[in-house]
């Protein structure tokens, strides 16, 4: 099921048929970045000290079970991935592909227009509520993250927010990077995603991915050291 975000929420937007996409169709370059391994970051992240005040759903009407934890400047958690495609409209995300669409995503870019999430990897953080405030761990739009999923390492940025309850959504770009199906009515998977978010982070402009990238490989080397 695929989350709608806050603003969406708030909108009320109507359903429009959904138009479903070729799996992968646009397969862009940038799989297995760094040379930080899936299986090094895996590791470091086996336990969990949490610093949710609570618990968060996979999904709407999924049971609460998905703590928020920190360790070394750096907070995680391990859940589902459901697709955001919104921003600013593509051949991939736009109202006839997405039922849930909207054109606007919480972050902008440098030049004031929207995040595009058919090209920008970026991830969707919960909105601060009592359950947990990112904002007090040094985290906020363009935020550095590494995205975990079976063997694939996706660099990315906060880019969106989404239900202050619910976990665990990433764009199309970031989706399509890690081999996960990235259609935003039936793509996505239904666990086996971990998130890594670097505190104290920071990518200007936010839309650099390529300075994302990078700033994710230190991070991560420096984060999986013993």
């Amino acid at each position: 099921m695929r989350v709608r975000s806050l603003t969406l929420a708030a909108a009320g937007a109507a359903l429009l048929a959904p138009v479903t996409l070729p799996a992968l169709a646009h397969q862009q370059s940038i799989e297995r970045e760094g040379a930080v391994t899936a299986a090094e970051l895996l590791a470091k992240v086996r336990g969990c000290v949490r610093v949710s005040a609570g618990l968060y759903r996979s999904d709407a009407g999924a049971p609460a079970d998905i703590p928020v934890c920190g360790i070394d400047g750096a907070v995680f958690w391990k859940a589902d991935m459901d697709i955001d495609c919104d921003g600013r409209p593509s051949a991939r995300c736009n109202r006839n592909t997405d039922p849930w669409f909207q054109p606007t995503t919480s972050y902008q870019q440098s030049d004031g227009r929207y995040l595009s999430a058919a090209a920008l990897p970026f991830i969707v953080l919960p909105a601060p509520s009592s359950l947990w405030d990112y904002r007090e761990h040094g985290i906020t739009g363009g935020s550095v993250a590494a995205v975990v999923h079976g063997d694939r390492v996706q660099y990315a940025v906060v880019g969106d927010n989404g239900p202050q309850n619910i976990i665990g959504e990433a764009s199309y770009a970031t989706a399509e990077g890690l081999g996960i199906r990235p259609d935003p009515t039936t793509g996505g998977v239904a666990s086996g995603v971990t998130y890594i978010v670097f505190e104290g982070t920071k990518v200007s402009p936010i839309e650099d991915h390529k300075a994302a990238v990078e700033q994710g490989e230190a991070l991560a080397r420096e984060f999986v050291q013993p």
